[in-house]
């Protein structure tokens, strides 16, 4: 079920109602069964797959908490190994076994191809691999005790609003918030409500919108020239931007009007002046989640390799985090290139702290804001490219000399008012993101300029959404 979608539109008031109603000891089986049936809008049968999973770790976590160290770990493994075989299987096989056959054939060990799996990626299947992966991960490690009922663990990972895409969030924060009693607050329904309004029109008006020029250029390259192709990447940016962070806006919105507070995923990240940066405020759940049980975890076991270990982390850490958003080496390129860029910020960190003196602060914070951007682009060439070859088809055609010259841009950029919506884009982000960040709340006691805001977001949405049930970007992963 898509958060963009007439069913949304009547499941959602009508799960949040009976929640209310209900009395407190019931409203858990009324969110899992609530969940159960947003999940099943999308493949029904699949929810086998998660039931296997939230079993396994639910029994794991349990035998861990009781058991001796040795034991304790093997649990553990197994665990991690029943999610990761899952992943394995449903998204990662088919790429496997493609890149197995391309090595056979090279070395001409058999003629005969190894079969593809003929399967569907479930939903959202990264994102709540990785939670439950946390779950039991933090009771081996002694910061969560293990969860006694089935049910409230069940729920833990398929809690509704962010089972398909986020936020991954962490037993610590979610679990006992199931066995509080939330009242329905009017501070709650404010503040979700206009959550919620806002992720709408960032994933209807804006990134919907550009996805009408976005997605035929990318599917037919060579029928565009180079600006064509830059302007595409540039609004891909911002899609995928308004496309995600919507998506976490109106999960978190949703469940804050239930009671409950998830984890926030994003902190302005066009702001970024570095790419390490950038990585603290985008995606800020899966950037946390690879830094605790990747990253750290690796420099501690090879802390005597002192610099070296941290550039094997970066590295390792940013490989994992490309090969998470999809199977292929565009994916992997795209980490493997943030990695790098990383590890280059690192090792330059004193250089560069001692040219931020020679230089005007405002030209260099502009300065590192421009080039922290202009490198994202060229990345998201490979996160949105469907392979090499469509991906080095763009870097050529941009970089080819007559890309200097002003080339004729199609009337349909004009005609899909994806020019107005890119600048609108650019408005918010520049000026509106802080003033409506949630968390800042610069709009409390100003009830006529929130009004105002919420009745324009509104309007927006009506008048220039597109409800054609696009899926979320992050969907897939």
């Amino acid at each position: 079920m898509l958060f963009n979608s007439f069913d949304f539109l009547i499941f959602f008031p009508l799960v949040t109602l009976v929640y209310y109603l209900l009395p407190h000891r019931y409203r858990w089986a009324h969110l899992l069964l609530a969940s159960c049936i947003f999940y099943c809008a999308f493949i029904p049968i699949y929810i086998f797959i998660l039931f296997f999973t939230i079993t396994i770790d639910y029994i794991a976590g349990r035998l861990i908490e009781k058991s001796a160290d040795k034991k304790r770990k093997h649990f553990l493994i197994l665990s991690v190994l029943a999610n990761i075989s899952v992943l394995v299987v449903f998204k990662y096989l088919n790429f496997l076994t493609e890149n197995m056959n391309v090595l056979l054939s090279a070395l001409r060990i058999t003629t005969h191809p190894l079969p593809f799996l003929n399967i569907i990626l479930p939903i959202g299947l990264s994102f709540h691999t990785f939670q439950a992966m946390s779950y039991t991960i933090e009771v081996y490690r002694g910061n969560q005790k293990a969860e006694k009922h089935f049910g409230i663990y069940a729920l833990y990972v398929m809690f509704y609003p962010q089972l398909v895409a986020g936020p991954i969030e962490r037993p610590q924060n979610l679990l006992h918030q199931f066995y509080e009693k939330h009242e329905l607050r009017y501070e709650n329904l404010l503040h979700g409500l206009r959550q919620m309004l806002w992720g709408l029109f960032k994933k209807a008006v804006i990134a919907d919108r550009l996805a009408l020029f976005v997605n035929p250029v990318f599917q037919s390259p060579n029928d565009y020239n180079a600006i064509n192709l830059l302007i595409a990447i540039f609004f891909f940016a911002y899609q995928v931007y308004f496309d995600f962070s919507g998506y976490s806006d109106i999960a978190l919105g949703s469940a804050k009007l239930l009671g409950f507070n998830l984890t926030r995923n994003f902190n302005h990240p066009f702001q970024s002046k570095s790419v390490t940066e950038f990585w603290r405020r985008w995606h800020i759940s899966l950037s946390s989640w690879l830094s605790d049980y990747i990253f750290n975890p690796i420099i501690i076991n090879y802390r005597n390799g002192g610099k070296a270990a941290i550039l094997f982390g970066l590295l390792i850490t940013f490989f994992i985090s490309g090969l998470w958003h999809g199977a292929g080496w565009t994916f992997a390129i795209f980490g493997l290139l943030h990695g790098a860029a990383v590890i280059y910020e690192f090792l330059t960190q004193k250089l560069r702290k001692k040219l931020s003196k020679q230089i005007p602060s405002f030209l260099y914070n502009v300065g590192s804001q421009f080039l922290t951007f202009s490198f994202l682009l060229f990345t998201w060439i490979f996160f949105r490219a469907t392979n090499l070859e469509q991906a080095s088809l763009f870097i050529s055609k941009i970089s080819s000399y007559s890309a200097l010259y002003f080339q004729y841009i199609p009337s349909q950029i004009f005609g899909k008012l994806s020019f107005i919506v890119a600048i609108l884009g650019c408005i918010y982000v520049l000026i509106l993101e802080r003033y409506l960040d949630p968390e800042l709340d610069m709009l409390n006691h100003k009830p006529f300029l929130d009004f105002a805001f919420c009745t324009l977001a509104l309007f927006l949405v009506l008048s220039f959404g597109v409800f054609e049930h696009l899926s979320f970007i992050y969907f897939q992963f």
